[in-house]
């Protein structure tokens, strides 16, 4: 075997190992994906937190949790969370306090609504009429710290995703269901793989023609 086919068929197993390293790196990411999502659905399964009474609910007990929460919304101190698109088109999400008996009080993420720039938006436009006492039931969400994040200082640590449905004229809009797939990684190891193969098979033949 010739100096330069001996360059190429080395060069040609470290390519194939770098892919291989990489298709298993995916792999392992596809077995954290499938635990966290396990460990999800089971949290989704459990029966809802009660947040009638109010009573302080720390973020880790409700994080991914069903709430079930009874109080009156505070229109007057509405906040929205800007930059939420939905399905491509800019808005934000209505967040609305939820005074609590009892004294506690919790963020509660209404849904999505149309805003061109995905910050200002008219509040009174979706407003719903104001009953005594509404009961609602939702996800408890963590939100990311960060600019233009929710914050969530004086309130419960969360944000309660509403799940009941949109309002009859759609807006705001509620945000799907949390989605448990397994992502793109089975199919970025199996390229991975794809890739190792083809650098040692067309070594070979380039190897061998050259000869």
């Amino acid at each position: 075997m010739q100096r330069r086919d001996v360059g190429l068929a080395v060069a040609a197993v470290l390519v194939a190992g770098l892919c291989v390293a990489a298709g298993i790196w995916q792999l392992n990411r596809l077995a954290a994906r499938r635990a966290r999502n396990g460990v999800l659905a089971a949290r989704l399964a459990l029966p809802p937190l009660q947040l009638q009474g109010g009573g302080d609910i720390s973020a880790d007990s409700a994080r991914q949790r069903r709430v079930l929460a009874r109080g009156i919304y505070d229109f007057s101190a509405e906040r929205t969370w800007p930059g939420r698109s939905f399905e491509g088109t800019p808005g934000v999400a209505l967040v609305t306090p939820l005074r609590i008996p009892g004294g506690s009080s919790v963020l509660v993420d209404r849904g999505w609504v149309p805003s061109p720039d995905a910050f200002h938006v008219d509040h009174t436009l979706y407003r719903e009429p104001p009953p005594d006492t509404v009961t609602i039931t939702g996800i408890a969400r963590i939100p990311p710290r960060g600019r233009g994040d929710v914050e969530v200082a004086g309130f419960l640590p969360f944000v309660i995703q509403l799940e009941t449905p949109s309002p009859a004229r759609g807006l705001p809009r509620r945000w799907p269901p949390p989605a448990f797939d397994n992502g793109p990684h089975l199919s970025y190891a199996v390229q991975w793989f794809s890739f190792a193969l083809i650098a040692l098979v067309g070594t070979a033949v380039l190897i061998r023609r050259g000869r």
